[in-house]
């Protein structure tokens, strides 16, 4: 029998578990259409939620335009919804300046609870290695609600593995077959 699908993509956490494959690997060089098809087989796919934020422009006007491109790709697929958080400057203890991404987590909770009691899947997929969603799938199981966890290897909470009924490891040979290729032919036309 055919369940419905919903996948909620921790965009941070996808871009940390991307970069410790391999420091040259880019969630902007990432085909998630084809990506969601192999991940839903014959399950009928209710929506996908992405959850991240722009690096500033004036901090690195190439790493924005990259984004800008990716979200917008995003945009074109049918059924997917990117939410773009805030991106907020600080302070580490040696006056060094980093950023860090607000309210993505609460924002994709958020919306897993919206859509859980609304009824809008039977199973939920999750991007993520972030322990702080453990309670949240607990919540969803309580509901009756299957829970996959897609999660890339070394970059997981072992606690919210625990609570998922499916695993599925994101590793090298994963992030091949789904990396967008320029095609060479094209850039000699």
């Amino acid at each position: 029998m055919k369940k419905k699908v919903c996948i909620y993509i921790d965009g941070a956490n996808f871009y940390g578990g991307l970069t410790s494959i391999n420091k040259k690997f880019t969630d902007t060089k990432f085909d998630f259409e084809k990506y969601i098809k192999f991940l839903i087989s014959k399950d009928e796919l209710v929506h996908i939620n992405y959850y991240n934020a722009l690096v500033k422009k004036k901090v690195n006007e190439r790493v924005w335009n990259k984004q800008i491109n990716m979200f917008n790709r995003m945009r074109k697929i049918k059924k997917y919804r990117v939410t773009l958080c805030t991106r907020k400057s600080r302070l580490n203890i040696l006056g060094e300046e980093y950023h860090t991404i607000k309210g993505d987590d609460l924002s994709l909770a958020l919306d897993v609870i919206e859509d859980c009691y609304n009824f809008k899947f039977d199973k939920l997929i999750l991007i993520s290695g972030d322990g702080d969603f453990a309670d949240l799938i607990n919540r969803v199981k309580r509901i009756g609600k299957e829970v996959e966890i897609c999660y890339f290897e070394g970059c997981a909470s072992k606690s919210l593995l625990k609570k998922a009924e499916t695993l599925k490891i994101i590793n090298k040979k994963v992030v091949n077959k789904f990396f967008l290729r320029e095609n060479k032919t094209n850039i000699l036309q």
